[in-house]
């Protein structure tokens, strides 16, 4: 760690890069293509302004809530991201400790460098598993059998990857790196179909997911309200409104500003989840606002794992929590329950 101690998610990114090989920095700090959505999931929350309330009580602040069943400290979850372990030996159970420790849940990526298992064995907060589909079912499925057997609180399936975003900057330098293998795939059924530069997905294998697992599903990477509407048609128990960090489709809409249509959509009929330029307190109170349930966040766990291992992760989800609880007793909301969409202002600041 840095002798002055960092004082927000910035100061980990500022000092994350001196932390990690360059090809590792290239590949989690990329955004697709010229990088247009990546920065836009950050200033669409800037354009968001905040209506506090004053004279009241906020002598207590409660930030507990509930995802799928399973309370967690305050609305915020890992996001499912990779690789853990080029940023600390110890992977992505340092990753489920931190959140442990801070009363949070999170979503471990299907290729994970640690097994469901280890993560498992350490996780006291609620554990989801992220799924890309294999072309051969039988591979997701051995898979999803492990996550139940694991103890998995749901499953997440990514459906904005039928193919990978391209992200120049990390494939000037992918091959300068020997990445650490995904040790959470070992085991499964061969593979026996070319591998495809994707992970294409399509409502017919959600349904069959569906079918095959006792789990709640939540899809992830959704961004209008039409996909949400065939989603709870689909009996999902979650969506992740999500452009994928700005990895995917460059141009696409900024997470915060895909999140009211689909809201309005779902109509209480799955919990909605956002992630996408989450960065300070204040980010996760207006998500809040605009009706999610919880965020999800991803490059900030990164950069804590590398400047601090374990410690780094916690000390970046502490930081998140410490400024929501002071930012909704600053706006003048004591509970979640306080915050709806009259705390917000989505109108452009003019001048």
């Amino acid at each position: 760690m840095s002798r002055e101690p960092p004082l927000n998610l910035a100061d980990y990114e500022a000092l994350a890069p001196a932390h990690m090989h360059p090809a590792v920095w290239d590949f989690i700090s990329a955004g697709a293509d010229d990088g247009v959505t990546m920065t836009q999931n950050r200033r669409a929350f800037e354009r968001i302004a905040l209506r506090p309330r004053v004279l009241a009580d906020v002598g207590r602040i409660d930030t507990r809530a509930i995802v799928l069943g399973a309370a967690i400290s305050s609305p915020i979850l890992i996001a499912p991201t990779g690789p853990h372990a080029a940023l600390c030996p110890e992977g992505e159970v340092a990753t489920a400790e931190a959140a442990g420790k801070s009363g949070l849940g999170m979503v471990a990526n299907s290729g994970s460098n640690r097994t469901i298992e280890d993560i498992a064995a350490v996780a006291t907060g609620p554990l989801w598993l992220q799924l890309y589909l294999f072309p051969e079912r039988e591979r997701t499925h051995a898979l999803v059998r492990r996550a139940e057997a694991a103890g998995c609180g749901a499953l997440v399936l990514t459906a904005d990857s039928p193919r990978f975003g391209r992200k120049e900057q990390s494939l000037r330098t992918e091959n300068e790196f020997d990445w650490p293998e995904a040790g959470n795939l070992a085991g499964l059924p061969p593979a026996t179909k070319r591998p495809i530069r994707g992970a294409p997905a399509t409502w017919e294998d959600l349904d069959w997911l569906r079918d095959v697992t006792r789990l709640p599903i939540v899809l992830k990477g959704v961004l209008t309200a039409e996909d949400a509407a065939m989603a709870v048609d689909r009996q999902v128990a979650g969506i992740v409104v999500s452009n994928h960090g700005g990895r995917q489709l460059d141009g696409a809409t900024a997470s915060i500003e895909a999140l009211p249509e689909i809201v309005a959509e779902v109509g209480g009929r799955a919990e909605i989840y956002l992630d996408g330029g989450i960065r300070r307190g204040t980010d996760v109170l207006k998500a809040l606002a605009l009706g999610a349930r919880a965020v999800m966040i991803g490059r900030p766990v990164l950069w804590g794992l590398a400047v601090g291992a374990g410690a780094g992760a916690l000390d970046v989800l502490e930081m998140l929590k410490r400024e929501l609880e002071l930012a909704m007793a600053l706006a003048g909301r004591p509970g979640l329950a306080d915050i709806d969409a009259s705390l917000v202002r989505t109108a452009p600041i003019q001048g």
